[in-house]
């Protein structure tokens, strides 16, 4: 790539889930490892899992990890706009990487301007516009390549004024645009032209290209169809990725999360001792952060599964409450099922339970909350004693240090403060300072995410859950996380590498858009 710092690429998909975070990682990964400096980028994301950077920004998790993909440290520039969803019609809105207030889709997207307040509207997405170009601009200086990654369909017409993520942003800074289709899901020739043939002829003027995701099978017998799709449109596909399990990247929305299917789909490895460690996870609404298991699904011999009844508890050795972006609602939720009694009942019998973050709060004796669900004073399940009070700034921070004889470290994203009075500190060493959350018998909580990252801690903390639970289960001595992370990353950038046409897309990276491309009929309604 030459040395030009004005390279960049926009991956957008014929839907949600069509493979764009996955594309964008591996095209970060191999053009890392040719030594091209690479960023990711997305101007708006809208997702409850999301990482805290350096200097205390919080951004989506999806960019964190395709920032790892990239072998640059994650900044708040590639996630300007983040939107945590409270609600199937209310987000919380993150500008720049601290959180600005909630917002209605209405209020946010705006309406026709005829409704009366669409100058607004226009206004603030003129104004959103212009700071996400402004931080793409910013990346684009200090990098050869950026590579940003679209949001749902950029042939969502109905939201196309209001657009700042998909075409909108590629518009605006003049992108060459890549289209993601999944044919697993089947129909992906009619999602490829049916998107290009939606849209406006200056957007179409953009869409150089395809590249179809997660295909089984012979490539030949799909190849017919690729030609025919290029006679219709005037543009090639620069890939076909094959279908491949357990590639174990951060998902970004965490409403679409299945109660059962978060867990990678590799198989568990068998034990290192004679046991295995059966985790079970209670999928609590606006579950965050469930990244959290995924260093206890990468152990040996440590089952994972999503459990959302109380007799899935009973074979359970640990029980997980994971983060969540509605505390009370969680609480709720937890109630209504049974599974507070289910809770309580291991705590008498000492069986091990871990919350974390918001499943850490509501473990608590009393959550006032007048920021998040504004409900006031709310019963906690009283297996922790911890009064939470809810405040208006969010906590963000990236902690670390000792516990259970190892180091640690995580991030914080919380507006709960907790005031412990009683147990043990959970993150601490003996003698030293506690560094965050509540122990009593077997139930544990901290607000630290990612503490289950660090390979000792990790490890502790299993032999003293296999004990407690009367399991002959050993962490294997040799499993590293960041390792298994960076493997995953890896194949991200094999796939791009050996199935993409790569010559193609560093000619789009490095040239723009090509000239030339035809309109296909009937383009976007006026």
């Amino acid at each position: 790539m030459s040395a030009r710092t004005t390279g960049g690429l926009l991956v957008a998909g014929t839907t949600s889930d069509a493979g764009k975070s996955v594309v964008t990682a591996g095209i970060c990964r191999w053009l890392a490892r040719k030594g091209v400096r690479v960023a990711p980028f997305k101007a708006q994301n809208m997702s409850l899992n999301s990482f805290v950077t350096l200097d205390g920004a919080e951004i989506g998790r999806a960019q964190a990890m395709q920032a790892a993909a990239a072998r640059v440290e994650p900044s708040a520039l590639m996630n300007p706009v983040l939107l945590k969803p409270g609600s199937d019609r209310t987000s919380q809105v993150v500008l720049l990487g601290k959180a600005v207030g909630e917002m209605s889709a209405r209020g946010y997207f705006g309406r026709h301007p005829g409704s009366g307040d669409g100058r607004a509207r226009l206004g603030r997405r003129e104004e959103l516009l212009e700071t996400v170009a402004g931080c793409l601009e910013e990346l684009r200086r200090t990098h050869d390549a950026v590579i940003c990654e679209g949001a749902g369909s950029p042939a969502e017409i109905n939201l196309r004024r209001s657009d700042i993520v998909n075409m909108g942003l590629a518009r605006a800074c003049r992108l060459p645009v890549l289209v993601v289709g999944d044919i697993d899901r089947g129909g992906v020739f009619a999602s490829l032209f049916g998107t290009t043939a939606l849209l406006a002829p200056q957007d179409q003027e953009l869409l150089a290209g395809y590249l179809v995701n997660k295909f089984r099978g012979d490539v030949s017998l799909l190849e017919p169809g690729l030609e025919m799709l290029r006679g219709m449109t005037g543009r090639p596909t620069l890939g076909v990725l094959p279908y491949q399990h357990g590639l174990g990247i951060d998902e970004e929305d965490g409403l679409r999360v299945s109660l059962r299917g978060t867990v990678r789909e590799s198989t568990v490895a068998p034990p290192h001792g004679a046991d295995v460690l059966r985790v079970a996870v209670l999928p609590v609404p606006l579950m965050s952060n469930f990244t959290d298991v995924d260093a206890l699904a990468a152990e040996p011999g440590v089952v994972v599964r999503f459990c959302d009844r109380p007799e899935e508890l009973a074979d359970a050795d640990l029980v997980v409450v994971p983060g969540t972006r509605g505390t009370v609602k969680a609480l709720e939720w937890i109630r209504e099922r049974g599974l507070a009694t289910a809770l309580a009942r291991r705590a008498a019998e000492r069986r091990p339970v871990l919350g974390i973050c918001g499943g850490y709060q509501l473990l608590g004796e009393r959550i006032e909350d007048d920021v998040e669900s504004r409900a006031g004073v709310v019963d906690g399940l009283g297996l922790l004693p911890v009064r939470v009070r809810f405040a208006q700034d969010k906590t963000l921070a990236r902690p670390h240090g000792r516990a259970l004889g190892e180091p640690v470290e995580g991030y914080e994203i919380h507006h709960g403060v907790a005031d412990v009075h009683g147990g043990e500190p959970f993150l601490c060493d003996a003698g030293s300072a506690p560094l965050d959350g509540c122990r009593v018998g077997t139930v544990w909580g901290t607000h630290w995410h990612g503490s289950l990252e660090s390979d000792g801690f990790r490890r502790a903390f299993l032999r003293q859950v296999a004990a407690d639970a009367g399991r002959a289960f050993e962490p294997a001595p040799d499993t590293r996380f960041a390792a298994l992370r960076e493997e995953q990353l890896d194949r991200l950038g094999d796939l791009i590498e050996e199935h993409a046409d790569t010559t193609a897309l560093l000619r789009l990276i490095e040239d723009g858009v090509p000239e030339g491309l035809p309109f296909v009929p009937p383009g976007a309604p006026p």
